[in-house]
């Protein structure tokens, strides 16, 4: 890896997990693409979707009906599948446009333990690629292979025929900093817990004389510690978020059925206030306080006051189509305001069910020159056993 690669690696993991693009506009990203007018965060990979499915309808996904990736999308949806038992793994390489050898993988299983209760794990692993190491005389020191990763265990019941919660606990693992002591007194790996709190609904109902299903969900996902990556360097917020979506199911005839699903996201973490030459607060709060006081105080903090606030919320939309539960053709868009994040694109994708095996694919289309995003691809593969049921 040539020098200025590493010096580009370098800037990511000082600047905490912010990536530096060296070029004619000197651009900067988030590891989850979002660019450098986000509301910082630690492990901002906790916050990519990692499934095809999802990734193919514009990361909409916590309403929709329920698979193996629940855990990360909704636990509360775990007493809806329709088999006992099923597992998924996801891959897809990210960031190519920056650098090659980046990748999140995701491996995911769901188990009914009857009609009411269910469980679910997850693990999550973001590999950065490799660095060859030098010092202040260009001297190599080796080579290092940084990475994230988190682990998931999952509880959800069912109340009533339509109605369930869902409980989910998250080890998170940040080994961006090691090898860099040297040059960065006091940081190393960290570590983090947090906790995910979810509700699922789901109606039968009927609509344009046909048979349809109606669903919501709300997830709060990752309240927990903050990270702190140096002695020196600020504690930052896990990315806690709001996610409430709704998603309706419309069955054409017995083998075509239309599902459109719309999720909104918002980040409950504090927004930065301005601050003048002196460091003193001109305009919004004090963004270094408690986690509580962060989450509920994300609704009122912003500068710009509610209009600001609204421009936090991002949009997620998702078409899917099924014939005769073997194949999906999907969807999707996701909007980003361009002051919290700028991340806008096109997604499109397709599921292909043989026997218990459902393969997904999904192509991210969006702009080459100003999304790190562009050209991503996403592939999943699950396997369900147990009663038949219908693909999700």
């Amino acid at each position: 890896m040539a020098i200025h690669t590493f010096k580009f690696y370098a800037l990511f993991i000082v600047g905490c997990c912010i990536m530096c693009l060296e070029s004619k506009a000197q651009a900067s990203f988030n590891t989850n693409g979002s660019s450098n007018t986000a509301i910082p965060i630690a492990v901002p990979f906790l916050t990519i979707s990692p499934d095809a499915r999802s990734g193919a309808m514009g990361d909409a996904g916590v309403a929709i009906a329920p698979d193996a990736n629940a855990t990360y999308w909704n636990a509360a949806k775990l007493p809806f599948l329709q088999n006992n038992s099923s597992f998924s793994l996801s891959y897809s390489p990210w960031l190519r446009k920056l650098v090659s050898d980046i990748n999140l993988a995701y491996l995911s299983y769901a188990n009914k333990l009857d009609d009411r209760n269910s469980i679910g794990f997850s693990i999550r692993y973001f590999n950065l690629g490799r660095i060859d190491l030098i010092d202040d005389n260009l001297v190599s020191q080796g080579t290092y292979h940084p990475n994230e990763y988190s682990i998931d265990g999952s509880f959800a019941r069912k109340f009533g025929e339509e109605l369930s919660l869902g409980l989910t606990l998250r080890y998170i693992h940040s080994g961006l900093y090691r090898g860099f002591s040297s040059n960065s007194p006091g940081s190393n790996s960290v570590n983090a817990v947090a906790t995910d709190i979810s509700l699922f609904n789901n109606h039968n109902t009927e609509q344009f004389g046909k048979d349809a299903t109606f669903g919501f969900g709300v997830n709060i996902s990752n309240i927990g510690t903050k990270i702190n990556y140096s002695a020196q360097g600020p504690q930052l917020f896990l990315p806690a978020n709001l996610r409430i979506g709704f998603a309706n199911t419309l069955f054409l005839d017995n083998i075509n059925k239309v599902t459109l699903a719309i999720d909104l996201n918002k980040l409950l973490v504090p927004t930065p206030p301005i601050r003048d030459s002196t460091n003193k607060i001109v305009r919004g709060r004090n963004d270094d306080r408690s986690v509580v006081s962060g989450i509920f105080g994300s609704f009122s903090d912003a500068p710009g006051g509610f209009k600001e606030e609204f421009r936090e919320i991002n949009y997620s939309t998702g078409l899917e189509y099924w014939y005769d539960n073997k194949f999906a053709l999907r969807a999707g868009y996701f909007y980003e305001n361009p002051n919290k994040g700028n991340r806008s694109y096109v997604t499109l994708g397709l599921g292909l069910v043989t026997k218990n095996i459902n393969i997904d694919f999904s192509y991210l289309a969006a702009s080459q020159d100003k999304s790190p995003l562009a050209n991503t691809l996403r592939f999943s593969i699950g396997y369900s056993f147990g009663s038949a049921s219908e693909p999700n």
